[in-house]
């Protein structure tokens, strides 16, 4: 089976985060990158369904600047056999409608068996990309997927719903699912998976500009502020104050 599994480099969580001029982003000069951890738990399960069934491939796909091949490396020191990087330059894309079409015109003629990706990422948490990228290459799609049962005869997820239930769906291959954190526990990179990794083969191709769908107006630090205000009237004016509040203020009705 050929599996590929999207990753995706983010700042660290215990970077300090200092908005740009421009109130778009974050300033990246000073912080620290590292795997999207729900990435860890896709490539565990990729790693993991493909010595279940013995043979086949792994390959890590990342959108980014040339950072993001350390992440790539991370994951080929874990196990997987090869990596594809889509190299931007210039400013990080975030609409997830875009970056799905750049991965598609990348990884289309690889004609993969499944496509696992984590659920969403720690930085924007758009959660959309696996399943636009299935969509957009005619595949079967899953998410909150919390259990597999794959191998060469069937594609079975165990989904998360809402209010403690589960479901069990039956995919036709190919198939592209999106891996719920926790779903089983990823491995460390073994000295030797390390050293191996230095050779394995990095496929750098340019990213696919196309129009945007959504961007991102403002980012900002939510501003708080704290009022006390004494309501010292007769019961029923005190009672239709709070309830004005309640409704203005608060927005709890």
């Amino acid at each position: 089976m050929k599996i590929a599994v999207l990753v995706k480099q983010v700042i660290g969580s215990e970077s300090a985060l200092v908005i740009s001029e421009d109130n778009t982003w974050v300033k990246e000069e000073n912080a620290s990158f590292v795997m999207n951890p729900p990435d860890n738990y896709a490539i565990e399960e990729g790693l993991t369904i493909k010595e279940k069934i013995g043979e086949g491939e792994v390959v890590l796909v990342s959108q980014g600047p040339t950072r993001v091949q350390k992440v790539i490396r991370e994951g080929l020191a874990k196990g997987a056999d090869r990596g594809i990087h889509i190299e931007e330059s210039g400013q990080i894309e975030t609409d997830p409608l875009s970056i799905a079409k750049s991965i598609v015109a990348a990884i289309k003629d690889e004609n993969f068996d499944l496509i696992l990706s984590g659920l969403q990422s720690d930085d924007t948490g758009m959660g959309q990309t696996g399943v636009l990228v299935g969509q957009m290459l005619s595949m079967s799609t899953a998410t909150l997927a919390i259990e597999t049962d794959i191998d060469k005869e069937k594609i079975r997820v165990k989904r998360e719903l809402e209010s403690g239930w589960f479901q069990w769906v039956t995919l036709g291959a190919p198939a592209s699912v999106s891996i719920q954190s926790g779903i089983n526990q990823p491995r460390y990179p073994s000295l030797k998976g390390i050293m191996g990794a230095k050779k394995k083969e990095i496929k750098v191709v340019q990213s696919q500009n196309s129009e945007k769908k959504q961007s991102m107006d403002k980012v900002f630090v939510p501003q708080t502020s704290k009022e006390t205000e004494i309501i010292d009237t007769d019961l029923n004016s005190t009672v239709d104050r709070i309830v004005e509040i309640l409704k203005t203020e608060v927005k709890v009705f």
